[in-house]
């Protein structure tokens, strides 16, 4: 076979240091479109970012020429040394060390994109519940 079909689709969730709340609407202002950047430089499609106070979801291809614990790393620690050396939080930024990572069969990129889309809002609906994830 002469041409290669790479098609993956990874979902990634990662926090920041302890579980902090340092993700504030005005953060995310810089820091999604940094993100957008930051994956479209390392060759990956980013479909879709979102999350709440603590934790991020990401929705991206990622390019065949790379592994997805290589763009993590180049993603947390690009946007960390960004948020600080932007001075766009009070304190130093970090995120914990850990992530997941979920690949996404074609048939549920769109499910998974809605389920990004609206993090805010399920996570205000099981609150309301008195579940706290």
């Amino acid at each position: 076979m002469s041409h290669s079909f790479y098609n993956v689709w990874i979902h990634a969730v990662f926090a920041t240091n302890d579980r902090q709340e340092l993700i504030t609407p005005d953060l995310e202002e810089y820091l999604y479109p940094f993100l957008f950047a930051e994956f479209k430089e390392l060759g990956c499609k980013l479909k879709i970012v979102n999350g709440l106070s603590d934790h991020i979801h990401c929705l991206f291809m990622l390019d065949a020429q790379k592994s997805y614990a290589a763009v993590m790393k180049q993603i947390k620690g690009s946007s960390s040394y960004y948020i600080n050396h932007q001075n766009l939080i009070n304190e130093k930024f970090s995120w914990q060390k850990g992530y997941a990572v979920f690949s996404v069969s074609n048939a549920e990129v769109d499910k998974i994109y809605d389920y990004i889309k609206n993090q805010k809002f399920k996570h205000e609906s099981l609150e309301e519940e008195g579940l706290k994830l």
